[in-house]
């Protein structure tokens, strides 16, 4: 099982400190959450239902991968992520240039976890098409993947046209892409397109159910024998034996905050404290 922790509602200064300390500790990850901005006038409703998000406008949140790239010159081990980043709000070739150069800054630590976004105005201000951002998603994972390899690289597709270029660097082997999202649309991408799947924070049954779902989507895209990631946060109080649990049900990586419900402890005592209680009992 891998130990993930992340950076969302943390500022960029205290995170570069956390990661230092969570990669001397053992850990295996960090992830970083996206948002570009937050409007004055925000109309988009939020996936719950809920007509604003529940974060104040002033929160912050750094740009992903300045803080994955400024995280990775700090530490030796840890590896990066997103939980999620809002790719079809970009560019596609800005979004290649960005991840492959965190690739070659890390070392190969860095995998992309990409979801279709939720908020129009930041698809309308960044001037990309909020509409059909989850077909363009589809086509933008493949792309990215040829735009990686190396050497002369196009691409010619519905949605996008590249014409022969050199994008340089390229990473020294292939960026793991997962998928974020609890729509069919979102799990059917992860299953059929995608090294893997990130989730959110579930009670067992939900988080099982999610499972069971990829599982058997794998399976319909004759996916099932490849290796895939399942990542996702668990709401019960942590303990070695539901990691042990949630392995054997097919989870690969949990997602946690060793210092939620100990704000009575620095992070460098929460983070110990929680790799001592838990992450040895499972290795």
């Amino acid at each position: 099982m891998q130990f993930w922790s992340g950076t969302p509602f943390m500022s960029a200064k205290d995170a570069l400190a956390v990661a230092q300390l969570l990669d001397e500790a053992g850990y295996d990850g960090v992830i970083c959450a996206d948002h570009m901005i937050y409007p004055r006038r925000l109309t988009s409703p939020y996936p719950t239902g809920a007509d604003r998000p529940p974060w104040s406008p002033e929160t912050a949140w750094p740009d992903s991968w300045i803080l994955i790239g400024a995280m990775a010159s700090v530490t030796r081990r840890l590896r990066f992520s997103n939980a999620v980043y809002v790719a079809p709000a970009r560019p596609l070739l800005e979004v290649a240039k960005q991840v492959a150069t965190a690739s070659v800054i890390s070392e190969g630590r860095v995998s992309l976890a990409v979801g279709a976004g939720w908020m129009r105005e930041e698809f309308e201000l960044m001037g990309q098409d909020f509409g059909n951002r989850g077909k363009r998603l589809d086509e933008m994972i493949p792309a990215l993947r040829a735009l990686w390899q190396g050497g002369w690289v196009s691409w010619s597709g519905r949605y996008y046209q590249v014409p022969e270029l050199m994008l340089e660097p390229h990473p020294s082997a292939p960026v793991p892409i997962l998928c974020g999202g609890e729509s069919d649309a979102a799990l059917r991408r992860a299953a059929r397109l995608c090294d893997g799947w990130v989730g959110t924070a579930y009670a067992w049954d939900d988080a099982a159910a999610y499972v069971q779902k990829l599982t058997a989507l794998r399976r319909e895209y004759g996916r099932h024998d490849e290796p895939f990631e399942i990542m996702l946060a668990l709401l019960e109080p942590p303990s070695a034996d539901l990691y042990r649990r949630a392995e054997d049900l097919g989870v690969t990586a949990v997602m946690c905050a060793p210092w939620a419900g100990a704000e009575d402890l620095p992070y460098r005592a929460a983070i110990e404290r929680f790799a001592e209680t838990v992450i040895a009992k499972c290795r």
